[in-house]
């Protein structure tokens, strides 16, 4: 008895392998890409060019105007992709930039501080002169400490918080500047030293954390270096 070759037939092909003739990407994201989209568009049209009666031709126009179409999101998507890159390399750059200001001196735009050890610096950024500039250091319980400055001209005025000259104990304290009736209120920095940097894993400004000053946004950092 001799028994029959045994061969594979077209519809033996196993359940779910992609075909190789409908040129769709087995990722979904893939096939919804302008350049997939693109190639689908080209086949129907070359076909339909092949099919189409000769006595009634189909008119052309509709099709360049389509792939011009294609064309422009294919380039808005090239566009985002890099635009998207572009943003990992200045997250990767602010990171290496912050990790260098460890152990440096900045002034972060603030009015809250911490007293532990030694004395709290920072500076008022005067706009106009003022005759009188007072500093009013507010403690957690609402006791109130002054620091006069005296009259001061236009520009910056530093100032360096002694708790031993003012008899200030170690905690948390609030300050705020007084100036010459009518003036608007300065801004007011402190200064403290850089003593850790956090990347947030859920994205967003790098945290810095300032002996004295506490956490902070890398962007409410205005000054590098004393």
């Amino acid at each position: 008895m001799t028994i029959a070759p045994n061969n594979a037939l077209a519809f033996d092909t196993p359940i779910g392998k992609p075909s190789d003739t409908n040129g769709i990407s087995g990722n979904p994201k893939d096939a919804n890409s302008a350049t997939s989209l693109e190639n689908e568009f080209i086949s129907l049209m070359v076909a339909q060019i092949q099919n189409q009666d000769p006595l009634n031709p189909l008119d052309g126009t509709e099709y360049v105007g389509q792939l011009a179409q294609f064309s422009q999101v294919q380039s808005t998507e090239n566009m985002a992709s890099m635009m998207k890159n572009n943003m990992v390399l200045l997250d990767n750059m602010q990171v290496l930039s912050t990790a260098g200001l460890v152990g440096q001196t900045v002034y972060v735009s603030s009015n809250e501080f911490e007293l532990s050890d030694g004395q709290q610096r920072g500076k008022i950024e005067l706009q106009h002169p003022s005759s009188q500039v007072n500093l009013v250091i507010t403690d957690e319980f609402g006791q109130v400490t002054p620091l006069p400055l005296g009259a001061r001209p236009a520009g910056d005025v530093d100032f360096s918080i002694d708790p031993d000259k003012l008899g200030l104990k170690p905690g948390k304290y609030t300050v705020s500047v007084q100036v010459q009736e009518g003036q608007s209120q300065p801004n007011l920095l402190l200064a403290g030293e850089v003593e850790q940097v956090r990347i947030p894993s859920s994205g967003g400004s790098a945290q810095v954390n300032v002996h004295g000053v506490g956490s902070v946004p890398f962007y409410q950092i205005t000054q590098f270096g004393a």
